[in-house]
């Protein structure tokens, strides 16, 4: 399973609402195997369904922090999105990437 959490550093609460899309690597290309939305919470639970376990590979998530920033009044952002690429040498674990994030940058790491 590979799950995220949006914190909103700035404003010191989570980030709801914000867009992420997973997806795999295969060969050059990116294939989408997962889309969702950040709850209340900033939290969003399952970017893999049944259909698609997860495997070893190369992923990416990728926020869409512009329209996220839009709507707490920034007019202009400084980060449309975030993307984030990682590995999976085994595909039976449960992998958590939070993103912290802020107008003008972003920290993340391998959660639990």
């Amino acid at each position: 399973m590979i799950t995220t959490h949006v914190l909103d550093v700035a404003r010191g609460k989570p980030a709801a609402g914000v867009t992420v899309i997973l997806e795999m690597r295969h060969q050059k290309d990116w294939i989408p195997i997962g889309r969702g939305s950040t709850d209340a919470n900033g939290r969003l639970m399952s970017l893999t369904e049944e259909n698609h376990p997860v495997s070893p590979g190369t992923y990416r998530l990728t926020f869409d922090t512009g329209s996220y920033h839009r709507d707490q009044g920034i007019a202009s952002p400084f980060l449309p999105e975030v993307k984030i690429l990682f590995n999976i040498d085994e595909g039976d674990e449960h992998f958590h990437i939070p993103l912290l994030l802020s107008p003008f940058g972003y920290s993340t790491y391998r959660g639990s």
